[in-house]
């Protein structure tokens, strides 16, 4: 598409809408944190964020987010290669229900985890509880980041040339070393940046987490429901801190989200130039 710089007013005028548009719902609330948080300087914020309520909450926020990646991932990756490469009876029916996350509500997918695991529910544990505990927490963030993988490994996936695979088996190299060898290093970037995705939704989740989590301080609290839970309490040094360290953290993902789509971008168009 040809790129057109604005000259005309209605180009221009249509430029500031979107200016405004970006303004209002983007920077103004970024704006807003920054400025509400380092209003008293940068020693309520060291202070507010080493409370040991608020350490527990990054740290099991981090090691579950952690968790539902390393999920992620590696199912993400063989999703990904069962819809590309194999052909069988509800593989559209599988290709639908990868995207449910994308509409699903998470507040409804955490009712539905205590519909599943809670007491007397459909699959009950009996040893491990689920619900309300760390695990049920795992699988609302495993849930809602669930389709980025797949998505963003499927395209790459789909435009691998399949020569040098069979090359390789010719060659008498197996399943797993064709692979890690051939395979792998053309998908890594679409991997890298499923991944960053599938970090950034699982790390701001809330609704999914909040009712199959249910946000017990110091137990079962991440650090979205922290944000929560100190607004209600009127710790407003405590929200800001964490908001603003969450929104450090998404604006780090964002970067790097652009640099592996550079990336990606890349390898693809020097595909397409040695395949031309």
């Amino acid at each position: 598409m040809r790129e057109i710089t604005p000259r005309k007013p209605l180009q221009l005028f249509i430029l500031g809408i979107a200016l405004v548009y970006v303004a209002v719902l983007l920077l103004a609330p970024i704006i807003t944190i920054v400025q509400k948080a380092l209003a008293s300087g940068f020693v309520p914020i060291v202070t507010a964020l080493s409370e040991p309520n608020v350490i527990h909450a990054l740290q099991i926020t981090f090691f579950l987010t952690l968790g539902a990646v390393l999920f992620n991932t590696v199912f993400g990756i063989i999703i990904a290669w069962v819809l590309t490469r194999q052909r069988f009876r509800g593989r559209r029916i599988l290709n639908i229900l990868v995207d449910i996350p994308f509409v699903f509500s998470p507040v409804i997918a955490g009712y539905t985890l205590i519909v599943l695991f809670g007491r007397d529910g459909w699959l009950s544990p009996t040893a491990i509880p689920i619900v309300f505990a760390l695990p049920g927490i795992l699988l609302a963030k495993t849930f809602v980041s669930l389709p980025f993988v797949t998505r963003e490994v499927g395209p790459v996936l789909a435009t691998l040339d399949m020569e040098p695979e069979a090359a390789a088996y010719t060659m008498g190299a197996s399943q797993w070393l064709t692979f890690r060898r051939i395979i792998l290093p053309n998908i890594w970037p679409g991997i890298m940046y499923g991944v960053v995705l599938t970090l950034a939704r699982a790390l701001g989740e809330f609704g999914a987490v909040a009712v199959v989590g249910g946000g017990v301080e110091g137990k079962t609290e991440t650090a979205t429901m922290y944000v929560f839970r100190a607004l209600s309490d009127r710790n407003d040094i405590g929200a800001y801190s964490m908001s603003l360290l969450l929104g450090v953290t998404a604006i780090i993902v964002l970067i790097v989200m652009r640099l592996l789509r550079r990336s990606v971008v890349r390898e693809q168009t020097t595909y397409v130039n040695q395949a031309g």
